[in-house]
């Protein structure tokens, strides 16, 4: 298979990156623009880097509308580290809201008991996941903050609008980060691993307020305090340079896009595209409900696990990779980020309905 026979690309994470994005970094892989140096091969002291740096701030504040109230971040680590590093700074013997809606915040969850109380403020655990959450949350008088994951990766669902909350909100928002506006005005923190929406795996997007970083612990480790990097701008240590200047383009990809009420546009009309083929047929079952989808990852079944292993292998031979479930609840899922394109899309459904004709 050549460069140019590229599959469409539905896995969950890694997800798929812009082809523009791609052809520009391997443009830059042996030098960066006219340095003669690769940009791997920058020194993140330099000029160069430091202008790439500069570059992926700006966009990233022009995208999601940060005042000088904000610092943006670029860490290691992935979200996983944000788990333990949140509550870390922050709850301190506190309490803090956490809204179960998934194994990722079930994982943040085990990570906050360390440092404080964990007060379970929403679930749908009991209903297996298949919804988020509805009416008020029963929260914690005096919580520091209420954290949540807003789009759940395994099993289909997102907020489709932010929690309603007392406390500032803490957002894991790996999985649909960028992919439609945000009221920042409800939010401490905006954090993500860049390797669905964003870029390669390697960085982590922390968007913080400035006031609510100082108000977190000094007497942590200086790796683990998110006013170390604030201070030094995200180079206290070597950053993950590569996937910040991937994160830089796509930044530049998603303001040519509109912005990002021109990407929800976007991504709103590739799920229907999808979720009204998978609505239009018994022979397809989509378990979350309609209130709860994502716009990002949609799951469904099929009336047997020998149809869905034989979907996943029909659908690689005819070019769509990674449509498999995730390993602890199976079935089948299709990852459309924001770099999926709606003809890929179409093209998918069109497949799907051959195929139904054929083994339904």
């Amino acid at each position: 298979m050549g460069s140019t026979d590229r599959k469409v690309n539905f896995n969950a994470g890694p997800g798929l990156l812009p082809r523009e994005v791609i052809e520009e970094v391997r443009e830059n892989l042996l030098s960066l623009g006219s340095s003669g140096v690769g940009v791997m091969e920058h020194s993140h002291r330099g000029k160069e880097f430091v202008a790439v740096l500069e570059a992926a701030e700006a966009g990233c504040r022009d995208l999601l509308g940060l005042n000088d109230e904000w610092a943006v971040l670029f860490l290691s680590g992935g979200a996983s580290t944000q788990f333990y590093m949140a509550p870390m700074n922050f709850l301190n013997g506190g309490t803090a809201n956490y809204l179960d809606t998934g194994d990722w915040s079930a994982k943040a969850i085990k990570e906050a008991q360390r440092f404080g109380t964990v007060h379970i403020a929403a679930s749908s655990k009991a209903e297996k996941y298949v919804r988020i959450p509805s009416g008020p949350l029963d929260e914690a008088p005096g919580a520091v903050y209420t954290h949540f994951t807003s789009n759940n990766t395994i099993y289909g669902t997102q907020w489709r609008q932010e929690p309603e909350a007392k406390s500032p909100l803490i957002c894991d928002a790996s999985s649909d980060i960028m992919s439609r506006p945000v009221a920042l005005d409800k939010y401490a923190m905006i954090y993500a691993g860049a390797q669905k929406n964003l870029g390669p795996a390697g960085v982590t997007l922390v968007v913080v307020r400035k006031d609510f970083a100082a108000s977190g612990r000094k007497d942590i480790p200086t790796m683990l305090r998110y006013t170390t990097h604030i201070e030094k701008e995200s180079c206290f240590n070597t950053p993950p340079c590569l996937p910040i200047y991937v994160m830089a383009l796509v930044f530049k990809w998603l303001a040519k896009k509109g912005g990002l009420e021109g990407i929800e546009k976007h991504n709103e009309a590739k799920a229907k595209v999808l979720y009204d083929c998978l609505d239009g047929s018994a022979f397809w079952t989509t378990p979350v409900e309609k209130a709860s989808r994502s716009l990002m990852n949609v799951v469904w079944r099929l009336p047997s696990e020998e149809l869905e292993k034989k979907l996943v292998a029909d659908a690689s031979a005819a070019g769509f990779h990674g449509i498999k479930g995730h390993r602890n609840v199976g079935g089948l899922r299709a990852s459309i980020y924001n770099a999926m394109e709606l003809a890929d899309v179409e093209r998918f459904v069109a497949f799907l309905k051959s195929w139904e004709k054929a083994n339904g």
